[in-house]
Formats: structure tokens, sequence, C-alpha cells
């Protein structure tokens, strides 16, 4: 199974869509260390703003639940 057969189908100018579909071969390993690196940050960025929006809807739950 290939990954961009994992990936769900969304809009052509979905970023996502267009990342995934992005011709790798052509990188030399040190822009694939930096496309990594940059990936990584963006899954951290991401996992940060899920937290807080989990915490943010916690709260307000518990604000309304008094």
């Amino acid at each position: 199974m290939d990954f961009e057969d994992a990936v769900p189908r969304a809009r052509p100018d979905d970023l996502i869509t267009q990342l995934v579909r992005q011709d790798l071969d052509r990188l030399s390993v040190a822009e694939l260390d930096e496309r990594i690196a940059l990936l990584a940050a963006e899954i951290e960025r991401t996992r940060a703003k899920r937290e807080a929006s989990v915490n943010h809807k916690a709260s307000a739950e518990a604000l309304f639940k008094k």
C-alpha cells in the first residue's frame, strides 16, 4: 500500500495533498533532513493547538456545568 493511498481524498488544492504528491526523488539528503525537521515542527505545532483546543473545551464545559 502506497502512502498516497492512505491519505484521505481531499481537494486538489489542499496543501497536504500537494505535500504528499511532491516528488522526493529529486531532493538531496540535506533537503530531506530539512523537510523532516519542518514536518516535525508542524506536527508539534498541530499537537499543541489540538491540546489547547481540548483544554479550552474542557474548561468551557466545566464552567457551564456549575
